[in-house]
């Protein structure tokens, strides 16, 4: 059996152990996604949770199945409270995927709790092309949270992050899964260009990244997570060709992915 169709076999699995276990995912997500991240982990499977305060994040942390930190529009509180729930998840082997949006110069208060999040390991950060390359060192001017890089362009440097985790994943165009225990690069094709404009897809991305890591290791997670907004993507456009109904057959895509649309929809390719 080739590696790609080991990857997606274990892909399958993922999906099904997500069904069967509807993990419980503490997401401190931005105000603009909320309510977005929260329909998106129901509708592919998981149970959402956001809490994001420090006087709850402990606690709630150590019971979750996943972690999910996005820092779009920091809070003092909600920045305390993620500092917590990183610490609590790396001392409870909790896996946890840092979005660290909008990192850059720019934006340096929340940049540097960016880097001190990364000291507690995340298991995966996830993040557009300019975010992964700032972070990874790289002097770019994303377009606000934005990114104003290929995918592509990037995951050469980003390389140099997996010295904080065991995997990088960029979206994009296409999206890259940067492996540490695979040493290897993923590819992943398909979704839609209408993705971009809706509000808060790529912070859903994260968290469903998460909910993913509750059920397989760091790699197949982030790759699982990818293929199911790829497909969805994919198919919902094949129905509905405007934004607001695209949205809504994008989220049922999510829903109704089976492990047989997987096996017919996958592109994946090993780089």
């Amino acid at each position: 059996m080739s590696q790609k169709q080991q990857l997606i076999d274990q892909v399958i699995e993922a999906w099904r152990a997500l069904q069967q276990q509807a993990p419980l995912v503490q997401c401190m997500t931005n105000s603009v996604a909320n309510n977005y991240v929260a329909n998106i982990l129901l509708a592919a499977g998981a149970s959402p949770a956001m809490i994001d305060n420090p006087f709850e994040a402990e606690d709630f942390t150590k019971i979750s199945a996943a972690l999910s930190l996005n820092i779009g529009t920091p809070t003092t509180e909600q920045t305390q409270a993620m500092l917590i729930s990183a610490k609590t998840a790396q001392q409870h082997q909790v896996p946890w995927v840092l979005d660290p949006v909008g990192y850059g110069t720019v934006l340096k208060w929340r940049s540097e709790t960016v880097d001190q999040l990364l000291q507690f390991h995340p298991s995966i950060i996830r993040g557009n092309a300019s975010e992964i390359s700032t972070l990874a060192g790289n002097n770019i001017q994303s377009k606000g949270v934005d990114s104003t890089l290929n995918s592509q362009d990037v995951y050469a440097q980003a390389k140099s992050l997996l010295k904080y985790t065991e995997c990088v994943a960029i979206s994009g165009e296409s999206d890259f899964i940067i492996s540490k225990p695979l040493n290897a690069v993923i590819q992943v094709n398909g979704g839609c260009h209408l993705q971009p404009k809706i509000t808060a897809t790529g912070c859903a991305l994260g968290a469903l990244t998460a909910a993913y890591h509750a059920v397989a290791p760091a790699t197949i997670a982030a790759l699982a997570a990818h293929i199911h907004f790829a497909i969805a993507g994919k198919l919902a456009f094949e129905h509905a060709q405007t934004v607001g109904s695209f949205n809504v057959a994008f989220l049922d895509y999510l829903h109704m992915l089976d492990d047989n649309l997987i096996q017919q929809y996958v592109d994946i390719e090993v780089v």
